[in-house]
């Protein structure tokens, strides 16, 4: 063998993403799986949403950093106010305590909450606008911020920022799959916007980057996933929450 052109460590070949490409396809092949003996062992629709919804919280909890908790909750704020439950939540868990976790009932601060999905078994348009309304419902929610104190004195209270929204299925109902027809019922005011998804026969999208982006279904699960990862990175830490705030609900 010619050693001078023989690969080393830090001479990577052009193929060498190769073996990562069909680790994260198996993956997603295994969800799938997952998600299809869900739909096709259990009658009950009540039953086989909150497996479904099981499946997507682990694969989001394997894949994001301890200091989020992904969880089935109802987002609450300190003036009274509350969502229905939502399917999947993303919040802190490190600066946040959980209000109210018995069962399923979950009680989440609006403060504390990164993102909120709806896990379905497909993409449509109803599923669209009924998770579009409830994106709009929790980004109404009241929060609170207060400043930090810090050695050299305080940090000024943090602006909360947008809660990110998005839909989560084994697939879309049209025949283009994430094409025209699934893209044009997606709405474009921020207060309603669908900020990423994946349709895991179909692909992924997301407006991350400030214009809609959309990758076929190959690998399509791990790209929704460190796309999502690197805007939670971005967000930063959730504001410091105004607790005499919350105190005045039970005074």
């Amino acid at each position: 063998m010619n050693m001078s052109t023989a690969p080393t460590a830090l001479q990577a070949g052009p193929d060498d993403s190769t073996w990562m490409r069909k680790s994260f396809s198996m993956v997603q092949s295994r969800l799938r799986v997952d998600l299809g003996l869900g739909s096709q062992s259990i009658s009950h629709a009540g039953t086989m949403g909150s497996v479904n919804e099981g499946n997507w919280i682990a694969v989001l909890r394997a894949y994001l950093p301890d200091r989020y908790e992904v969880e089935q909750a109802i987002v609450i704020d300190s003036r009274g106010n509350r969502s229905d439950q939502m399917d999947v939540v993303i919040f802190d868990r490190h600066f946040t305590p959980v209000l109210l976790d018995q069962a399923n009932h979950r009680l989440v601060p609006a403060e504390a909450v990164y993102a909120v999905f709806e896990c379905k078994p497909t993409f449509d348009k109803g599923l669209i606008e009924y998770a579009q309304a409830k994106a709009k419902s929790v980004r109404e929610l009241h929060r609170t911020s207060v400043g930090i104190a810090h050695a050299g004195g305080m940090y000024a209270p943090k602006i909360p920022f947008r809660i990110a929204a998005g839909l989560l299925a084994p697939e879309a109902s049209w025949a283009d799959g994430l094409g025209k027809s699934f893209t044009g019922n997606l709405s474009t005011a921020l207060d309603q916007r669908l900020d990423c998804g994946c349709a895991l026969d179909h692909g992924a999208f997301d407006w991350f980057d400030g214009s809609l982006k959309v990758v076929p279904a190959e690998c399509g699960l791990i790209h929704f996933l460190f796309r999502l990862l690197s805007h939670l990175q971005g967000l930063g830490s959730v504001p410091a929450i105004d607790w005499r705030e919350y105190a005045k609900i039970v005074e």
